[in-house]
């Protein structure tokens, strides 16, 4: 269900965050659902349980997440919309960076299309 790519430029915490959002905004993951343990996700990943952990903070300093002491992780009521703001902030970024970059309208258009 969470996978995260370790030979990646972006911090695993990052990705994890990314993750977990998304899938809230595709409904694989509903409001009260419990998320996995911040030790049993680390072992599972085979990442530090202080990445998982910083993920879960971002998650819950965003509202995306709620902690019950002693009980865990679980999704809280979210505003789909502002997570999807966040999505588009990150798919913004890419765009401008692809820019920087040199990349072609063609080369950008074909990367979408295979995507979707």
């Amino acid at each position: 269900m969470i996978s995260i790519d370790l030979k990646s430029s972006v911090p695993i915490y990052e990705q994890l965050y990314k993750k977990i959002s998304e899938l809230i905004i595709k409904g694989i993951l509903s409001e009260n659902d419990q998320l996995p343990g911040v030790r049993t996700l680390a072992k599972d990943l085979g990442v530090n349980p202080n990445t998982v952990s910083k993920a879960y903070q971002e998650l819950e300093r965003n509202g995306i997440i709620y902690s019950v002491s002693g009980r865990g992780c679980f999704v809280a009521a979210v505003d789909h919309s502002a997570v999807r703001e966040g999505i588009l902030e990150d798919f913004d970024k890419a765009v401008y960076e692809a820019l920087r970059s040199g990349i072609t309208e063609k080369k950008k258009k074909k990367r979408i299309d295979k995507i979707t």
